[in-house]
C-alpha cells in the first residue's frame, strides 16, 4: 500500500439525507467510565484532577459483498449477492467480531447488495443486531461522484451519531468508498468487494475527531478481507 497523500475535494454541495429506516430502537452503549482517583495529600499538597482524555472514534468503511450478474435484466440497485458474496459476508463478520470492531451504529446504502450483506452479518454474528441501523439512499448515488463521498459520510455521521457512540460502520459502494478511505487516511487504499477499512481518530465527540484529524489524519488500523489471515 503506497503512502501517497490525496487532496480532498472542496466545496462539495450540501446534501440532503432522505428518511432512513431504523431497524432497531436506539440503545445507549455500555460505556466504561473511569472513576475519580482519590489521593491522600498532606496539608501542603493541593489535590488536582486530570482532565478526561478524548475517546477513540473508530470508523469502519465496508464495501458490500460480491453481487450476482446472473440476471442481466435486474436493475443495478436491485442486484442480490452471489454465492461467493454471501460466503464472504459470513467470513468478514466473524473477523470483525474477533478483532473487536463491532459497530454501535450502522449507516448503509439502501441497495439490495448492501442490505443483504448486513443481513448475513447479523445472522452469523449476533452482536451486529445490537447496532442502530439506518439505510440512506444517497449512499448509493454519492459513491459514483468524484470527491464527494468522504464529506457526505461526515455529514451522515454528524446527523445520526451521538457522543456516546464510539464505533460506526458505513456500508456502500466503489468508487466512493475506497476514495473516502484514502482521503481520511492519507494513503492510497483499494477496497475490493467485502473489504473493510478500519480507521481511528480521537476526540471527545465525532465533530472534534473530524476537526482534529481532518482529511489525511485518520489512522489506518488495517484492511480486513474475507480470505486473509488476521
Amino acid at each position: 500500500m503506497s503512502a501517497a497523500a490525496l487532496i480532498p475535494a472542496t466545496n462539495a454541495a450540501a446534501l440532503q439525507f432522505p428518511c432512513s429506516a431504523t431497524t432497531r430502537n436506539r440503545r445507549k452503549p455500555l460505556v466504561s467510565i473511569r472513576s475519580s482517583l482519590a489521593i491522600e495529600t498532606t496539608e501542603d499538597q493541593a489535590s488536582s484532577e486530570t482532565p478526561p482524555e478524548p475517546f477513540n472514534r473508530r470508523l469502519i468503511l465496508l464495501r458490500h459483498a460480491k453481487s450476482s450478474w446472473e440476471n442481466r435484466s435486474v436493475k443495478d440497485h436491485d442486484r442480490p449477492l452471489s454465492k461467493s458474496g454471501r460466503d464472504d459476508a459470513i467470513k468478514l463478520s466473524k473477523k470483525l467480531e474477533k478483532l473487536g470492531w463491532i459497530p454501535q451504529l450502522i449507516l448503509s446504502s439502501d441497495a439490495q447488495r448492501t442490505r443483504e450483506t448486513l443481513k448475513i452479518m447479523q445472522e452469523h454474528v449476533r452482536a451486529f443486531l445490537e447496532a442502530e441501523v439506518h439505510f440512506i439512499s444517497s449512499f448509493y448515488s454519492i459513491a459514483a461522484m468524484d470527491g464527494q463521498t468522504a464529506e457526505h459520510l461526515q455529514q451522515a455521521i454528524r446527523k445520526y451519531s451521538s457522543d456516546e457512540i464510539f464505533t460506526i460502520m458505513c456500508m456502500g459502494h466503489n468508487k466512493g468508498w475506497e476514495e473516502a478511505a484514502s482521503m481520511f487516511s492519507g494513503a492510497s487504499i483499494e477496497l475490493k468487494t467485502c473489504n473493510a477499512a478500519l480507521l481511528e481518530a480521537t476526540g471527545k465527540s465525532w465533530e472534534e475527531a473530524f476537526s482534529l484529524a481532518g482529511f489525511g489524519g485518520w489512522k489506518l488500523n488495517g484492511i480486513v478481507k474475507p480470505d486473509t489471515d488476521l
